[in-house]
């Protein structure tokens, strides 16, 4: 590759990758998971839009675990423990036995309507008997529903990718033999070792975290996500879950104490979406639009036996025991949106050599597309006429701190020393130039909000926001008050540096 061509790659990328991101507000206003708009945006510089041939489906696996290996660590570091902790169990059964449940109904019904052999069934009902944490918290994160539910979708999201990727393999496998003893401690060998390794990544990494004097701060992020991709890695290695692994690590780092949370999470999400963005586009451009038209009928029928058989029966199947709501059970068969996860299965069957998978890929991609259409607008529709929720009923805010640059603003931070004349000054008595103003001090390892009487102690270190015009003039008055004092203007003394 020249330098004039990877210029032009370069520019191509960052183009997409921008109308990408702006696309994401127009798909949300619409209810829509941002899904839908990358695929479309694959497909438009594809061999149907712009003529890009993208056909190595080995690399798009690749990339594709790799991608969700990203996500999932995002969605471990932004899960609350606590909203998740009652629906664990429910939401166990759900990505294990109900899985199970869609693979084996799915498989059956693909079997009688469209004639495929069991191995393309079961392979067909498994790449799409999970659903995709990304595409439903795009959509459900804007309803106001019960924050029960709302913890079993999401527990159940993010634990039931494991499950199906496991069943994926072994069904790819030739000869092809199916055996239910061994897909059993094969399954529960995998989920096992992956939550072990999961749990412990997580735990060594926050201990290390905690204790470590890292030289930037900057740096804290990045560790916190490396030790995710080093659980999903490690799993991986040990022929484990490695989704299950950066699931588990990631909501174990999320709940602790560590430096930098919000940075941490920012970055996440910022990594999170790249990834998306990324795969959706590719798993787009795999996409070959005149072989699409001829399995528009069978990607239907197969979407409706998963959408009103075999998703409800798994439902119900799994949560008789723990006494949940009918009408919740019916919103949770409804919110089982598909979306990056069944597409980057169905490479595998294709990278292994299994006949005709091929054709999977094509209905596996329509019944993505067309059930998300249907589903995702649909769902506040849906739960309001079940009465979760209602249309004045309170959200839920997610406050994000405002960054300083958007506010014009600067922080600057100063210890106080032993020697320094701020001792007993009061925050009144400091008079910093209007609108300098100390928002925090910390003091002892404990931090408070200061009052105007507060007296300034040493070894506080103060944390005082103030903007560019008035910036120097902060730094002058903190400095003419340490070396005299209150009243250091009488002794001509204005902080200049020395």
């Amino acid at each position: 590759m020249t330098m004039e061509q990877l210029y032009l790659a370069l520019l191509a990328g960052g183009l997409v990758l921008l109308a990408s991101i702006v696309g994401t507000r127009v798909a949300s206003r619409v209810g829509l998971p941002s899904l839908l708009l990358f695929l479309a945006v694959g497909m438009g510089i594809g061999d149907g839009g712009l003529g890009l041939v993208f056909d190595n489906y080995e690399l798009a696996r690749d990339l594709g675990m790799a991608a969700l290996g990203i996500i999932l660590v995002e969605g471990g570091l932004t899960t609350r423990f606590a909203e998740v902790r009652s629906v664990l169990a429910p939401a166990g059964v759900l990505a294990t036995a109900g899985v199970g449940i869609s693979t084996a109904i799915t498989a059956t019904g693909a079997h009688l309507l469209l004639g495929m052999d069991w191995q393309l069934s079961l392979l067909l009902g498994a790449i799409i008997s999970s659903t995709d944490a990304a595409a439903v918290f795009s959509v459900l994160r804007l309803l106001p529903l019960p924050r029960r539910l709302a913890g079993l979708v999401e527990a159940e999201s993010g634990f039931n990718d494991p499950p199906a990727a496991i069943l994926v393999l072994m069904f790819s496998a030739t000869p092809f033999a199916v055996s239910v003893a061994d897909t059993i401690i094969e399954i529960v060998f995998e989920l096992a070792v992956g939550a072990a390794i999961g749990i412990g990544c997580g735990f060594v990494g926050a201990f290390a975290l905690r204790h470590a004097a890292l030289p930037a701060s900057g740096l804290y992020p990045i560790a916190t996500f490396g030790v995710g991709m080093v659980a999903f890695a490690a799993a991986g290695t040990a022929h484990a879950s490695s989704f299950l692994a950066a699931y588990v690590a990631g909501m174990i780092l999320a709940n602790f104490r560590l430096p930098h949370r919000s940075a941490t999470r920012s970055f996440a999400e910022g990594l999170a979406w790249l990834a998306q963005i990324s795969l959706f586009v590719l798993l787009g451009l795999l996409a070959t639009p005149r072989n699409l038209p001829g399995e528009i009928l069978p990607a239907l029928g197969v979407g409706l036996v998963l959408l009103l058989v075999a998703r409800p029966l798994s439902v119900a199947g799994c949560l008789v025991w723990f006494k949940v709501p009918w009408r919740e059970q019916i919103f949770l068969s409804w919110a089982g949106l598909r979306g990056a996860v069944p597409i980057v299965l169905a490479t595998f069957p294709i990278v292994e050599g299994v006949d005709h998978s091929q054709r999977l890929l094509n209905i596996v991609f329509i019944l993505v597309v067309v059930f998300t259409l249907v589903q995702g607008p649909s769902l506040s529709v849906v739960a309001r006429r079940l009465g979760l929720m209602s249309r004045d009923a309170a959200r839920e805010i997610h406050v994000e701190s405002a960054p300083l640059d958007v506010l014009e603003a600067e922080l600057l931070t100063m210890t106080v020393q032993p020697e320094s004349r701020l001792r007993n000054v009061t925050i009144l008595e400091l008079r910093l130039p209007d609108p300098s103003v100390i928002t925090l001090i910390i003091r002892d390892g404990h931090s408070f909000v200061p009052q105007p009487d507060t007296r300034i102690k040493a070894g506080d270190e103060l944390l005082v926001v103030t903007n560019p015009p008035t910036r120097e003039a902060a730094e002058r008055r903190l400095r003419a008050v340490s070396r005299r004092g209150k009243l250091a203007y009488w002794f001509d003394e204005y902080g200049q540096p020395t």
